[in-house]
């Protein structure tokens, strides 16, 4: 007989043991990270008879085809691209907030309106001492706040740089351990424990390298991953057992680009790609701001060297250097300001050139060169904000889909415990039945 009861409550018992276990496996790793619901894939089997017609077919029991883990690579592959985009984001906006830190809370702003003002007061009476002492106070103080200015971008800078440069060891760390289980997953029995546990380190490893950089992946037929770094139209970092190295440059400018293997990979999404956009702001911001300082340098200067200081001598200038970094200001006393037009005496009481050096500083407006670049950079934290949310919202929508379909749900596994076991001791019964019919055939007389 093909087909008895015996064969057919047999292979009932191991599919409802195989069951029994993936359920148990899934109740004892329901909270853990990158952990991936599994199910047991079983088909009816079929037995021909020797006595049956060629194309008749016997029930003969069940057969477990494998294990399926409950993952959609298409949830997958969206929860990476909106994580990735939300990293980018949220590295983005924490750039430009300690942009912003940097170039308000120094005060540049407030130093050039203290500068300004208290050049006016010294129009009032071009000779008085103390007046001119305070010039060079407030010109000292705004070239010292210019210094700190530059110095906290310097180090926004840097640390943006070494952030990046962590970012892109872990994503050579996540290539390596990608590769490897690659090599294993190639060696694994098809729809085995051990397969179906380095699919879950092979998705969660792809997640992880999708925070720092947007990846494209590849599902080969025996279950590899080829990825892509970059997009689509990426390069490719991780193809079987091998993985590419990706490196980090930074310009002169401290703006930072990279490169696979030495060839330029243009990363658009993830952590990485938002530091390099924050550092190419504050490159921008760097630049306006030394631009700002350069603006005062050359305009003061400039009108110092024509008119008069206070004993009569050609005057000199008030600040070395070119920018917001190296601004200094040299002269020694208050006597040093050049009030007076050229060709006047000592302590001559014409402001002419002191007016005329207002004048210059009103129409080139460095005041209101800085206010439009700290409200530029505000705006651009209170906008990158707003996206930074937006996506964030998106990404952790699609993670709670990917959730919902991946994840162990208690309650259902505590059914299907009780279904299971039920199962396996039906399949024990049928065998008891069977052999209490054999038995009693047997004891025929």
């Amino acid at each position: 007989m093909a087909s008895d009861l015996l064969s057919i409550a047999k292979s009932g018992a191991a599919a409802a043991r195989t069951a029994l276990d993936l359920t148990a496996q899934n109740i004892a790793n329901a909270s853990s990270e990158g952990y991936v619901r599994r199910t047991v894939s079983v088909a009816e089997l079929g037995a021909n008879s020797v006595g049956s017609a060629p194309a008749q077919v016997n029930l003969a029991g069940v057969r477990v085809n494998g294990v399926v883990r409950n993952a959609d690579i298409f949830r997958q592959a969206e929860v990476r691209r909106t994580g990735a985009d939300a990293s980018r984001a949220a590295a983005e906006v924490q750039g430009l907030e300690n942009i912003e830190s940097a170039v308000e809370q120094t005060g540049v702003y407030d130093s050039i309106v203290a500068f300004e003002g208290s050049l006016q007061q010294l129009a009032s009476d071009p000779t008085d001492g103390s007046l001119r002492a305070a010039v060079l106070e407030q010109a000292r103080t705004m070239s010292e706040t210019f210094n700190v200015a530059s110095s906290s971008l310097d180090a926004a800078a840097k640390g943006l740089q070494f952030e990046a440069g962590s970012g892109v060891d872990e994503v050579n760390r996540i290539a390596g351990e990608l590769a490897r289980v690659n090599l294993r997953l190639a060696r694994a029995s098809d729809a085995s424990s051990d397969q179906t546990t380095l699919l879950d380190q092979r998705d969660s490893l792809l997640e992880q390298m999708s925070k720092y950089a947007n990846v494209d992946t590849t599902y080969n037929a025996d279950k590899t991953v080829t990825v892509t770094i970059g997009g689509t139209a990426g390069q490719t970092m991780v193809s079987g057992g091998a993985a590419s190295t990706l490196a980090m440059a930074t310009a002169a400018d401290g703006t930072i680009s990279f490169t696979l293997d030495g060839n330029a990979a243009a990363i658009s999404s993830g952590s990485l790609a938002g530091k390099s956009q924050a550092l190419t702001q504050l490159s921008s911001t760097r630049g306006q701001l030394d631009a700002v300082a350069g603006k005062i340098i050359n305009v003061v200067n400039t009108a110092q060297a024509n008119g008069v200081d206070l004993n009569g001598n050609t005057g000199q200038p008030i600040f070395s250097g070119t920018g917001a970094g190296d601004i200094a200001m040299i002269a020694s006393n208050g006597s040093a300001i050049a009030t007076a037009s050229s060709g006047a005496g000592a302590n001559s009481r014409d402001p002419a050139n002191l007016v005329q050096m207002r004048k210059d500083l009103a129409s080139a407006d460095p005041a209101s060169d800085m206010d439009t670049l700290l409200f530029t950079i505000s705006s651009s934290v209170a906008g990158r904000k707003v996206t930074s949310d937006a996506l964030n919202s998106i990404a952790s929508t699609a993670k709670v889909a990917l959730q919902a379909q991946t994840g162990v749900n208690l309650d259902e596994e505590a059914v299907s415990l009780v279904r299971y076991q039920q199962a396996f001791q039906a399949n024990g019964r049928v065998m008891q039945v069977a052999s209490d019919i054999f038995s009693s055939i047997l004891n025929i007389r």
